[in-house]
């Protein structure tokens, strides 16, 4: 059934804002009377449009009175009460450009406007904006045109958005445009190679920059192959690289070279990326770069040189005047002696042997502080407390500083036990305490402090890896040492010391004792504040071994025992074989020689028994001494051995302790050392069988 008009009772329809709006309003004074009287298009034409979602207003009879809904009332803004008024009243600062569709459907032509561009005064001040129009006539039962119809959408964001989209899509466009204004102006005046080729080398394009730095013109290169440019020796490296960019990755910093057209070669840095099947690449000329550097190597390495020198000008001087003086005092001890025999006065032989060897004695402390430095000396380490060590060290370190330096140390609660030789250690602290006892003229405080000490990692500083350490710190309050002293001070023959007060050796022969040790010296100084000198030494992972006890000295009265046994002997210099040789024979022990290693293990795979093997360490023929004795023990498991030797090193001995069965002995000895560990290593061999 057709819906009936809209009555008095029930218009306008709905319980919308703009409805509720319609019937407070007073129709009673306006030109179109009461809502009653109202014709049936009006109020059906008004019913529609306030059901309507769109946007809608109509301009009624001859005044255009403006009527809306709910949806068109947002885009009134502020206008003040619009309802009811003329429409070119309420757009009175549009309606130049509106009036025309208005007409135009008041004339019975309906229109359609889209996106049209208004100045609007509705939040109290002038604004852009845009709006689509759909201008209608609306007309009674007899096709008279009463109103007009409008369905009107705002499209300002719309319009808005579009607007900043083509002005970025402008802005880009200019951008891409300067940008490729750059990027020409930079192949074109750069003075870096550029180079554009596929991922097999062949050259698509290269900038001008080749011919300024190599020669080469654009048609010279174009569609060869880049790596007929490169020289021979970096070619290798380069096809490589061009693998990896073939691969996708990008190539950072790669040096080699390459041909200038006279022959030469340049040395180039490249920096490429790979891309759609080609790559870009820029290269710098680093040629003046690499030949200052290769000119800032020589130079290091003829200071180095020079410094090397240097240093061993100082060492050898030093060496040659220690060593000429002991030289001297054996010399002329043998040839006094010589003049005694001859003269008959064998009374007075004693004094000049006791000379001899006292010089002989000092002659091997020497070198053995020498080889400390240069960490090559003989070490017996083994799991050591530095508490017990400095405790039994204390009567000793008191009677060395004197009355005037008051000597200070605590034992330190749970410290760790570490791996050294405790006769090497012994000797660096009773150095250290008498270096710092000469700082202190005038008297002073001798601190002596233990601790452990963890590297969380690798100590470049240092030059220490990660791990645990136990720190001996010698520190005193003494006259201190400037910057420039506590960087020689580990030097050999450098001293601040007067002459004839100290050899210079002291500080370099601890300084190899802790590096041969796998540990590091450290001093710290502040000139008339004193100086502390830190000793580090690892931490060992066994228990700490009680020192041995000292072996009872025979009574005087009692004859030299003779003990039985096969030696074999290898010694390279005669006269060391002949004087071990002739101990030996004194010990009633029967000797077999060999003068290298591939002679001893002759000996040693033949049917012939032995019981002990003494061996140098260094000996020709291709078998050190520590070879020789592995082979040994491999064919004669309950073989002694004894090294002999004036230079250890721990390659060759080897880094752990010796194992059981073995002993070392370092030259010089004396022979009464000599036939202690003989003794001792034939004794242990009756005790096990």
């Amino acid at each position: 059934m057709p819906t009936p008009p809209p009555t008095p009772d029930n218009f306008p329809a709905g319980d919308s804002g703009m409805a509720a709006e319609f019937r407070a309003f007073d129709w009673s004074t306006h030109v179109l009377g009461p809502m009653a009287g109202w014709p049936v298009v009006l109020r059906v034409a008004v019913n529609m449009m306030l059901a309507s979602s769109f946007p809608q207003c109509m301009a009624w009879g001859p005044q255009r009175t403006l009527l809306y809904n709910d949806a068109y009332r947002p885009m009134l803004g502020h206008k003040p009460a619009p309802l009811g008024k003329p429409i070119d009243e309420v757009w009175a600062e549009v309606w130049p450009d509106i009036r025309p569709l208005l007409e135009r459907a008041y004339a019975g032509e309906a229109t359609f406007v889209e996106d049209l561009p208004l100045v609007v005064e509705r939040h109290g001040r002038p604004e852009q904006a845009w709006f689509t129009f759909c201008y209608s006539p609306v007309r009674d039962e007899r096709g008279q045109v009463l109103g007009m119809l409008d369905t009107a959408l705002e499209t300002t964001g719309k319009m808005l958005a579009e607007q900043r989209l083509t002005e970025a899509a402008a802005s880009l466009e200019r951008q891409v445009a300067e940008r490729t204004a750059d990027r020409n102006r930079l192949w074109q005046l750069s003075s870096d190679l550029m180079l554009v080729a596929r991922l097999d080398g062949t050259v698509l394009a290269v900038n001008p920059a080749w011919t300024q730095l190599l020669g080469w013109t654009e048609d010279d290169t174009l569609g060869t192959d880049v790596m007929g440019l490169v020289h021979l020796e970096d070619r290798q490296a380069s096809q490589h690289q061009l693998q990896q960019l073939a691969e996708g990755h990008s190539l950072h910093r790669f040096d080699n070279r390459m041909r200038h057209r006279d022959g030469s070669y340049r040395w180039i840095s490249w920096t490429a990326t790979p891309g759609d099947g080609v790559m870009s690449a820029v290269g710098r000329d680093v040629t003046a770069e690499r030949e200052q550097a290769d000119a800032l190597r020589r130079t290091e390495e003829m200071l180095r040189h020079s410094q090397k020198m240097e240093a061993v000008g100082q060492l050898t001087g030093g060496l040659a005047h220690d060593f000429n003086n002991l030289l001297q005092g054996i010399s002329g001890s043998l040839q006094l002696i010589e003049k005694l025999i001859e003269r008959g006065r064998h009374a007075d032989l004693g004094r000049y042997l006791t000379s001899a060897r006292g010089a002989t004695r000092r002659a091997a402390t020497l070198t053995h502080r020498l080889l400390a430095f240069s960490r090559r000396q003989t070490l017996a380490p083994r799991p050591t407390d530095l508490n017990e060590l400095v405790a039994g060290m204390a009567e000793l370190i008191h009677r060395s500083l004197g009355p005037g330096i008051e000597w200070r140390h605590a034992p330190a609660p749970g410290l760790w036990p570490t791996r050294v030789d405790v006769d090497q250690l012994e000797s660096a602290l009773l150095n250290l305490c008498i270096n710092a006892r000469d700082a202190m003229p005038d008297g002073g405080v001798l601190q002596l402090a233990l601790a452990n000490e963890h590297l969380a990692q690798d100590d470049t500083a240092l030059d220490l890896p990660a791990g645990d350490y136990v720190a001996l710190s010698v520190s005193d309050t003494g006259i201190g040492m400037p910057a420039e002293v506590v960087a020689r001070a580990f030097d050999p023959f450098f001293t601040t010391k007067p002459i004839g007060r100290g050899t210079g050796l002291g500080l370099s022969m601890v300084y190899g004792f802790a590096r041969q040790s796998g540990g590091q010296v450290q001093i710290d100084s502040v000139p008339g504040q004193g100086t502390t000198v830190r000793l580090l030494l690892p931490r060992s992972t066994e228990a700490a071994r009680p020192a041995a006890a000292a072996p009872m000295a025979l009574p005087q009265a009692q004859p030299e025992p003779t003990l039985s046994g096969q030696v074999l002997l290898v010694e390279d210099n005669a006269e060391v074989r002949l004087l071990v040789a002739d101990a030996l024979h004194d010990l009633g022990l029967s000797l077999t020689t060999a003068e290298d290693g591939p002679g001893a293990l002759a000996l040693l795979q033949s049917a012939q028994p032995f019981d002990l093997l003494i061996s140098d360490v260094g000996l020709p023929g291709g078998l050190n001494g520590r070879q020789v004795a592995d082979a040994a023990l491999a064919l004669r498991p309950q073989l002694r051995v004894l090294f002999i030797t004036g230079y250890a090193d721990n390659a060759v001995l080897g880094a752990a302790d010796l194992a059981a069965g073995m002993d070392v002995l370092v030259k010089p000895f004396t022979l009464e050392a000599l036939v202690a560990r003989v003794k001792g290593l034939l004794s242990s061999q009756l005790n096990q069988r």
